[in-house]
């Protein structure tokens, strides 16, 4: 039996973070993962490989657009064993990194699929190794989520983590979910070379985001892309000798089709009912998440949950502040999870981010704001870089001038999107950010720029209103 102070169930981003945490402070941490490789989700089969193949998506786009800059280069040769071979020693390096780190803090790092047996105890499957703790934090995060009538025992038929290990090129590839992880999954196999159908049941892509934010991707895509149906639903999929017969439902997709392999990207499900967190009294809904307070703490005082496990948003970032939160309040400082908002990106081309309230959510709550919206069409550098189809969106409620929410389409829009979080989190007005010099030409400009859109200032545009 192992005796430890502080065990964490799940070794990603929010899991890894909090027994480092909870390590620096002072603690004994027993970090279990069931795999041999540390990081999660987001590190092996997320994240961070599906990154770095958009960058490889992202060179073979822009040579084969160079030759408006006078540059044009050969037939592009793909060697997947290549490509694979990049993903993975990023991802290797990455996880050793993890590794590392967890052996100079003293983290006790034990391998195998840990479940509670008691409030205190936590068994390993397949051994007879049971660890006693003080305090838990349960990281043990999401899984894709399946649909039981599709064929996915037929290998023409992927989730997301089948999709990143690159088995082959698809000739004909349908992605089911016109979400964040199925469009950048569209990115990478369009760049290789697939013809691309995306179906998607709400009435567009990336439903989270407001619209007019994601419509210069839209557009895009729509001319590199086989079809898009929105509004359209899968009702059969059929595994035949041709390929993955698909049934559709909807107004522009035809009955059936014939794909080369099928993608389903239709979100995750959380993994609390499968650490037998019952055993330990401790609480789990319905859907699989584990409700907690603000401290991160579950129904049983000493044991806490963070991550995927609690709650949307699904995201590896919200994970590793729930993280610091959980290890801090364990080790007695006065610490709680309180953030104004948590961006989301699509990093597809352009990429799609996004934090605060959207438009569409200030006009379902009767919120008065002020609006404005800046196309990239009129930024220097961004038809430097030769696009031209971007644009910034920035909220601001009107009575105040306090920025809500903000929207970026665009290239590096998830690097630019922290600005706006953080004047969020400040409590900036419009003059805080339209006052503050950004450097010209930037992309990062277009943020001011925006907020001089919705203030009156703006001398790049003519101005919907003058202040």
């Amino acid at each position: 039996m192992i005796k430890t102070q502080v065990v964490v169930i799940g070794s990603g981003p929010g899991g890894y973070t909090a027994a480092f945490r909870a390590a620096d402070l002072g603690k004994e941490v027993v970090l279990i993962e069931r795999y041999e490789n540390l990081g999660g989700v987001c590190l092996n089969v997320g994240c961070i490989p599906s990154k770095a193949l958009l960058h490889t998506a992202q060179v073979i786009n822009e040579a084969a657009e160079a030759s408006h800059l006078g540059i044009t280069f050969g037939e592009t040769k793909i060697d997947l064993d290549g490509v694979r071979a990049n993903k993975e020693n990023i991802v290797s390096k990455l996880t050793g990194g993890i590794q590392a780190l967890a052996k100079a803090r003293k983290v006790q790092v034990v391998t195998g699929y840990g479940k509670f047996i008691s409030a205190n105890q936590i068994a390993i499957n397949d051994s007879d190794e049971v660890i006693e703790f003080e305090h838990c934090v349960i990281a043990a995060g999401s899984r894709v989520t399946k649909i039981p009538a599709f064929p996915f025992e037929d290998p023409r038929v992927m989730d997301s983590t089948d999709a990143l290990e690159l088995d082959n090129i698809p000739e004909r590839l349908l992605i089911v979910g016109g979400g964040i992880i199925g469009l950048e999954m569209a990115t990478v196999y369009n760049a290789l070379g697939s013809e691309i159908t995306v179906v998607e049941l709400a009435d567009q892509l990336i439903a989270s985001a407001d619209k007019d934010v994601v419509n210069p991707l839209a557009r895009r895509i729509k001319k590199q892309y086989k079809d898009i149906y929105l509004n359209t639903k899968v009702t059969k999929m059929e595994a035949t000798d041709a390929g993955i017969k698909v049934n559709f439902e909807g107004k522009k997709a035809p009955e059936t089709d014939t794909f080369d392999k099928v993608l389903v990207s239709v979100g995750r499900s959380p993994n609390g009912q499968l650490v037998d967190a019952d055993k330990a009294g401790v609480n789990v809904n319905e859907w699989g998440f584990i409700p907690t307070d603000k401290q991160m703490r579950t129904n049983i005082n000493h044991i806490f949950a963070i991550g995927d496990i609690v709650g949307q948003p699904m995201l590896a970032h919200k994970a590793v502040h729930e993280a610091k939160v959980a290890a801090e309040v364990i080790c007695g400082h006065k610490s709680g999870f309180d953030a104004l908002t948590i961006p989301s990106v699509a990093y597809t081309d352009p990429e799609v981010a996004w934090t605060g309230k959207t438009e569409r959510e200030l006009k379902e709550q009767g919120i008065a704001y002020k609006k404005g919206v800046f196309p990239w069409a009129a930024s220097g550098r961004s038809l430097s870089i030769g696009r031209s189809e971007g644009m910034s969106k920035a909220l601001f409620e009107a009575e105040t001038g306090r920025i809500l929410g903000m929207g970026i389409c665009g290239t590096n829009a998830g690097e630019l999107i922290a600005e706006a979080t953080l004047a969020i989190e400040m409590g900036c007005d419009m003059s805080d950010i339209a006052l503050t010099i950004h450097a010209h030409p930037t992309l990062s400009e277009t943020t001011a720029f925006a907020t001089e859109m919705a203030e009156g200032t703006i001398t790049d545009l003519l101005p919907p209103i003058k202040k």
